[in-house]
């Protein structure tokens, strides 16, 4: 089998190195930190993102960007605002077609790219570009727990390929071709889930996550369809599955963010603390900012926005929210 390299040693990098390796498939797991490379060459796991796991014997872990170059297929599983950068700086030579395959859900904060957008302006012009997205929590997949996920891509051989490379009988792989509609979802719904984890910080219950979770989908459909994707889209496993999973478990980053801040933490102190990028915040910013150009009332966002970068209190947000002027209930 080809070699697969996959950018980024963090949870979800090594867990999808995991999943190939299992079935003998030649993967190289590039790291940033020599140091962190050495410990998991020399332990046989990441014991700081996926302690427990175990690494098969197929797995390769370097620090050394140039490793990549004999591969075909090329999986990005690092942060959305690092996207652009490492693209920019995969080595020269190698395959003259790569498959890249993000796994990222963000936009891209200064421009409000979406990230396959982001990729097709550093890559080289015969590269194809994929996405692969939907509820899929990196400590489950690494236990080989069984996951429904898409791969989405305008170009459906593309699409093809990635199901093929990452079809298990723990890991179930869909295709789509509304590359926008997925991505869309998988950036928007970190934004929903902050607001769903602040509403458990403040002590509220099942009823206020319900109506958080469904209008904060509604906010969803109407921003991803103004941006060209599907309606439809996001009632399947990128929509309303990963939200759902992101808003719910124990797991997710941007809820733990969210109930911290529901509980009165400062947003400074809880990123430092936990050490791993938050996808949500800086979507946020990025999310309120192309609603804004495109007109598209998102009041969650609003909110979410007004709590991580203006200093509302949470318990305000929620106010405001419940006391808006008088809706139909399809409409925002």
């Amino acid at each position: 089998m080809t070699p697969v390299a996959i950018l980024g040693a963090g949870s979800w990098g090594t867990a999808l190195a995991v999943q190939l390796g299992s079935r003998e498939i030649p993967v190289t797991l590039v790291g940033r930190d020599p140091d962190r490379v050495a410990a998991i060459r020399e332990t046989g796991s990441n014991a700081r993102y996926l302690p427990g796991v175990s690494l098969p014997p197929s797995v390769t872990v370097t620090s050394r960007m140039e490793d990549v170059t004999p591969c075909d297929t090329v999986v990005l599983a690092v942060p959305s605002q690092m996207v652009r950068a490492v693209v920019r700086d995969l080595p020269a030579g190698g395959p003259e077609s790569r498959l890249l395959v993000n796994t990222a859900k963000g936009l891209e904060q200064e421009t409000t790219l979406r990230l396959s957008q982001v990729i097709r302006q550093e890559a080289r012009a015969k590269d194809r570009v994929a996405v692969l997205s939907g509820p899929s929590h990196a400590e489950e997949v690494a236990r080989f727990l069984p996951t429904a996920i898409v791969a989405g891509s305008e170009d459906p051989e593309a699409a093809w390929q990635v199901q093929n490379l990452f079809m298990s009988d723990s890991l179930r792989v869909y295709t789509s071709e509304d590359l926008i509609g997925v991505e869309m979802g998988g950036a928007v719904k970190n934004v929903i889930a902050l607001a769903a984890g602040i509403n458990v910080g403040l002590g509220f219950g099942d009823n206020s996550t319900a109506a958080l979770v469904t209008r904060g989908l509604y906010e969803i459909v109407k921003l991803g369809v103004a941006t060209g994707a599907r309606a439809e889209t996001f009632s399947g496993l990128t929509g309303l599955g990963d939200l759902m999973v992101t808003c719910n478990s124990t797991h997710s980053r941007n809820r733990t963010c969210g109930v911290r801040l529901g509980r009165g933490e400062a947003l400074e102190t809880i990123l430092a603390d936990m050490g791993m990028v938050v996808e949500g915040v800086m979507t946020t910013a990025a999310v309120k900012r192309l609603a804004d150009g495109l007109q598209v009332e998102m009041p969650i966002v609003e909110e979410v926005h007004q709590v991580l970068f203006a200093g509302k209190a949470p318990r305000q947000s929620v106010l405001d929210l419940m006391t808006r002027t008088k809706k139909e209930e399809m409409s925002i």
